[in-house]
């Protein structure tokens, strides 16, 4: 702690040393004069400006420090405070920097650095020299006021200073927003989030004020500063009076695709270039942009894709960054019947960045009509029609559903048709792979061709299995794999069924784990070195003898499970809050504790909830009309509350209803 201090003195010297000479010298004029009064009101304004100066000097040396000196690497707050309540990591960077002062901060180099923040006093000089001038003016005229002129000499520097006396407003945005710090009294004012905000009484004003904030909170400056992290927009109160605090929030970047136009873009089959513009942009700065490029080759389940990260080239403009180019499709490694996706990463430089990703956008080269794709499979007997989706292309729709929905705002509608329409290209892959293990291909029905191979003559005997039923399996389906194969393929479709169950349900998100347990069992199965085709019989296992037909049921358990309560809507606490809020009398303990959690957390927009913390204020101000304008908000705050049907208190009966209809 030596070292500190001894900097914060010699800082404290160079300052009163630079303002030396503004005291002697104001001092001179009132020696000349022999004014008594003149020479005391100087001394008085001496002893305060030297106090403000080492206020100064000790609220502000660490920036200046920080601000002048890279050695100390912005860390010279570490200096001020004391060991014992630093962390360990700060106690090693604290002396690192002690063992740097001396060789950091030479004399000459601390007097430069006075020099830049404490001014010589120019305006008190003058003005002093001015009061001076006029007393000595009232001495050359013989009808003057001697005694108020010299009053009025001797106030005039107490006036002053009580001029700027009241609350100084500092607000220091972070480093990162590039806004530089500045102060003002107290207004209404807009900040970045983040923002320091800070409550400080001049120097006159010894008694400490409160400082009233919206959520609740109360500050106290006096002495020390009041300070406050901006982190949602408020309200503060101050002698009455109210100022409202807006926090913009940081935004994430921005990142649009301009070319190509739509989300999928077919090429001529004769295209030698394709254009890729992507524009960035931020509030602050665009730290890191990259554009990320997939080659899929190949059809079917066979298909092979190579990735690629290029940076975007940073502009003369740090928020924005626009890339485009014309690529030659032999650059991009695309050949015909290829297919290339790319989007946009791109974080901005926030304490936490904010990293957000563009939609994929496909581009197609369609391949020559001669040619026909030959797809192989794990399953010699498969013939994949033309129409039917790989497990693969499931997955990329389902994940640029799930991005679409992410990145921008779609209409219900749009995600049902788009999730089905999913859902419909898993269920046909499902009873394309399902065909194997005697799985129908439709649901409902049965197929007409079953009637034509059997005759009803009177001679004919009745197949009572294809007249009046449908076979679920055949034999040679049935046994045409072995145990491992069928395992893998149950494996696949049911993950296949979860994934459809979802994508029905309208939960794409949900269904991207199935999916891919679908494809890790398909391509399971095609890296499988053989499948035997033996046929075997059916061998159930045993039946314990000693268990059949003894009516033993230990070891089972019940299936019931207990319905779970109903969960509390509307906690007991608010509800007694608002039913206090209908008349006049007291209101519960903590009241107040109990609307600001319910108002930030139920309550969104920032307009709102400013108005409903200002009924919460005046509340407790004990303002009585607004107690309906706090229920009212407390109410809209319920959006989930149950509907209530009251019943009739009375069971009307039939005899009563003929007497009632005899009355009429």
């Amino acid at each position: 702690m030596s070292g500190a201090a001894d900097l914060a003195r010699r800082l404290w010297r160079a300052a009163s040393l630079r303002r030396a000479g503004l005291w002697v010298v104001g001092a001179l004029p009132w020696l000349l004069l022999r004014s008594g009064p003149g020479l005391l009101a100087w001394s008085a304004f001496c002893a305060w400006d030297g106090l403000h100066l080492q206020r100064h000097v000790a609220h502000g040396w660490t920036h200046w420090i920080n601000g002048a000196v890279p050695e100390m690497e912005d860390s010279a707050a570490l200096l001020a405070q004391e060991p014992q309540t630093q962390m360990p990591v700060a106690r090693l960077q604290r002396e690192r920097l002690l063992k740097r002062i001396d060789a950091a901060l030479p004399p000459r180099r601390v007097r430069a650095i006075v020099a830049a923040h404490v001014p010589f006093g120019w305006t008190w000089l003058l003005a002093n020299l001015a009061l001076a001038g006029l007393a000595w003016g009232s001495t050359l005229l013989p009808h003057a006021a001697s005694p108020q002129a010299a009053a009025h000499a001797a106030g005039r520097p107490v006036a002053a200073a009580a001029a700027h006396a009241g609350l100084v407003l500092k607000l220091a945005p972070p480093s990162y927003t590039g806004v530089a710090p500045w102060e003002s009294p107290p207004k209404d004012a807009q900040v970045p989030e983040q923002t320091a905000v800070e409550w400080c009484l001049d120097d006159l004003q010894k008694a400490d004020e409160t400082i009233e904030l919206s959520d609740g909170q109360t500050l106290h400056a006096g002495s020390a500063c009041a300070r406050w992290t901006a982190t949602e927009s408020i309200f503060w109160r101050w002698r009455g009076t109210r100022y409202t605090l807006k926090v913009i929030p940081d935004q994430p970047p921005d990142i649009a695709v301009t070319q190509p136009n739509d989300m999928t873009k077919d090429l001529p089959r004769d295209a030698k270039s394709a254009a890729i513009a992507v524009t960035v942009t931020d509030d602050y700065r665009v730290q890191q942009a990259t554009l990320h490029l997939t080659l899929a080759r190949g059809s079917g389940e066979n298909i092979r894709f190579s990735d690629r990260e290029l940076p975007l080239p940073a502009s003369s403009d740090p928020r924005r960054r626009s890339w485009t180019k014309d690529w030659l499709l032999t650059d991009l490694g695309m050949e015909p019947g290829d297919e290339l996706y790319f989007f946009v990463r791109a974080s901005d430089n926030a304490a936490r960045p904010h990293t957000v990703q563009s939609p994929t956008v496909t581009l197609r080269l369609p391949a020559p009509p001669s040619e026909q794709a030959d797809e192989t499979t794990a399953l010699p007997t498969l013939v994949k029609p033309e129409s039917l989706r790989s497990q693969r292309q499931v997955i990329i729709d389902t994940e640029q559903l799930v991005a679409d929905m992410r990145s921008k705002k779609m209409r219900d509608d749009e995600v049902r048709e788009r999730s089905e329409s999913i859902a419909s290209d898993q269920a046909a892959l499902r009873r394309r792979y399902g065909q194997f293990l005697g799985e129908e291909s439709t649901l409902f029905g049965k197929d007409d061709d079953h009637d034509d191979d059997h005759g009803h003559g009177a001679g004919a005997r009745l197949d009572v299995l294809h007249e009046f039923g449908h076979a679920h399996d055949s034999v040679e389906n049935a046994t045409l794999f072995d145990d491992a194969t069928k395992k893998l393929l149950r494996r696949a479709l049911s993950a296949m069924w979860d994934a459809e169950k979802a994508l029905r349900a309208i939960t794409p998100k949900t269904a991207l784990p199935p999916e891919y347990q679908a494809l890790e069992a398909i391509k399971e199965l095609q890296r499988s070195e053989r499948i035997y085709l033996h046929k075997t019989a059916f061998a159930p296992p045993a039946i314990k003898e000693d268990k059949r037909m003894s009516g033993d049921m230990a070891g089972a358990a019940s299936y019931k499970r207990a319905q779970a309560g109903a969960a509390e809507i509307v906690p007991a606490n608010l509800r007694d809050l608002v039913q206090a809020l209908g008349h006049d009398g007291p209101l519960p303990a903590l009241w107040t504790r109990t609307a600001h959690d319910w108002v930030r957390e139920r309550i969104a927009d920032d307009e709102q909830r400013l108005a409903a913390q200002r009924a919460i204020q005046d509340v407790a101000d004990g303002k009585p009309a607004a107690r309906a304008q706090l229920a009212a908000w407390l109410r809209g705050g319920v959006l989930d509350a149950p509907v209530l049907l009251q019943a009739r208190p009375v069971v009307e009966t039939p005899f009563a209803k003929a007497l009632r209809g005899g009355e009429r």
